[in-house]
């Protein structure tokens, strides 16, 4: 068995402690109190939606896979499988990039050469945060006082930073330029195939400009139905405020849980759901409740997932005799 690295056990403590910091100022009981007042129907309704995010989630990675010769796809059922079995392992690791790394593992398992895994599965993630970034920018016209708050403007550099490189890559013969001559510094003949490859990859998205067209499309939608996910468990927990204030929120908050510093968001977003929603007059019991149960809820997105890995785990590599 793998041993936790040193990262791992750091981001697990920061996740742990900063949870409880938040938790102890909100006051447990008054948690608690809240917590016992969900109305069920809003929170069944909240689940239901999860159905539907979790779907739009496969159809991008399916539209991504696009560029593969239709002989060279690994089988739907295959794909499916990868894709939610990854989520569930990623509900254990950091942010979301174990479980991105977990996918494009997998994949490559299926026979798909390694460099189109790993660039299907991160244009997947960078077009998934643009999308997020773009309704975070918005949000933050609606609220502008939240663009003062440090986590707020790391998450939005670090996002911006992230998807303006992979566009290069993608879509310049500069990057094409330069990548071939740092690759041609590398004295290993086996690394400079794998670096040459992996770049091909990354352009051969320049030439399906309507498949990555209909994923971002894909992504806005996954992070509006997130929006109405939180909504339904904000009036399950008798907050009043209307779908206007979570679509200003929530993508802020969602950037802030994608710094890989805690697990799966743990800790961060406990602290964003206090501090953005009291800036609108919601109690910190509440809201710290509320972020408990948003982080819940794609918990148990990732269900379906666990159940097929506790089936065959990531699932065998295929036979090559």
């Amino acid at each position: 068995m793998t041993r936790p690295s040193a990262g791992g056990l750091v981001r697990a403590l920061v996740a742990v402690g900063l949870t409880l910091v938040v938790l102890w100022r909100s006051d447990p009981r008054a948690v608690a109190a809240a917590a016992a007042g969900t109305d069920l129907g809003w929170l069944g309704l909240a689940v239901a939606l999860v159905a539907l995010d979790r779907g739009l989630m496969a159809y991008r990675w399916l539209v991504l896979l696009s560029p593969l010769p239709r002989a060279a796809r690994p089988a739907f059922d295959a794909v499916m499988r990868v894709f939610f079995v990854s989520t569930f392992v990623g509900t254990f690791l950091p942010a979301s990039v174990g479980g991105d790394a977990v996918r494009a593992v997998a994949l490559a398992r299926l026979g798909v050469p390694t460099a189109v895994s790993i660039a299907s599965v991160v244009m997947d993630r960078v077009l998934g945060v643009l999308s997020l970034l773009l309704m975070a920018i918005a949000g933050l016209f609606l609220v502008q006082r939240l663009a003062g708050n440090p986590a707020v403007q790391l998450a939005l550099a670090v996002t911006t930073l992230g998807c303006v490189a992979v566009a290069w890559l993608v879509f310049s013969e500069q990057a094409d330029r330069l990548a071939a001559r740092l690759l041609a510094r590398l004295s290993s003949a086996r690394a400079v195939r794998a670096g040459q490859a992996l770049v091909e990859a990354f352009q051969r998205y320049a030439r399906h400009r309507g498949a990555l067209a209909n994923v971002l499309a894909g992504s806005v939608g996954v992070q509006v139905l997130r929006v109405v996910q939180a909504y339904c468990l904000g009036r399950a927990l008798g907050i009043t405020l209307g779908p206007g204030t979570y679509f200003a929120f929530i993508p802020l908050i969602l950037l802030v849980m994608l710094l890989p510093v805690t697990v799966n968001g743990l800790g961060t977003s406990q602290a964003a759901f206090v501090w953005a929603f009291g800036q609108a007059g919601v109690a910190a019991p509440v809201a710290f409740t509320l972020s408990v149960l948003f982080v819940a809820l794609g918990i148990v997105g990732n269900l379906p997932g666990g159940a097929l890995y506790a089936l065959r785990g990531l699932g065998a590599p295929p036979d090559r005799t």
